[in-house]
């Protein structure tokens, strides 16, 4: 709270990706990611959209000796959680940025999905 008495929300709850008008917690996405048996890690991060106000971007390490597609990824979830919630990007990572305590950097994958996505429209 500052001196004036207004809160100031920091943490995950900033996160919060709005796309369409559906309210959307990367948390959630990633707690469906994780339930593929060929997912070891997911990292779910909003980017800006013309269309829908923000689109997911996921970034997804695999489990040792396993492979998927993006197409693979979608074709899962579908029909097991709401499109809407399906990730429009999805990239396949070795790592995350990370802090040097350990932490995944949020901020920096938001910019590296700026950029991805970004290329992908040229």
């Amino acid at each position: 709270m500052d001196d004036n008495g207004y809160f100031s929300i920091t943490g995950r709850i900033k996160d919060m990706v709005i796309r369409g008008g559906e309210n959307i917690y990367p948390r959630e996405i990633e707690e469906y990611l994780y339930e593929h048996p060929a997912i070891q890690d997911a990292q779910v991060v909003g980017v800006p959209d013309e269309t829908y106000g923000e689109e997911l971007v996921a970034y997804i390490i695999l489990k040792d000796n396993h492979e998927l597609t993006v197409e693979d990824v979608k074709a899962y979830y579908k029909g097991k959680i709401a499109h809407y919630k399906i990730p429009r990007y999805i990239h396949f990572v070795p790592e995350y940025p990370m802090t040097a305590s350990g932490k995944i950097q949020k901020f920096k994958l938001r910019e590296l999905a700026q950029e991805d996505v970004h290329k992908g429209d040229e």
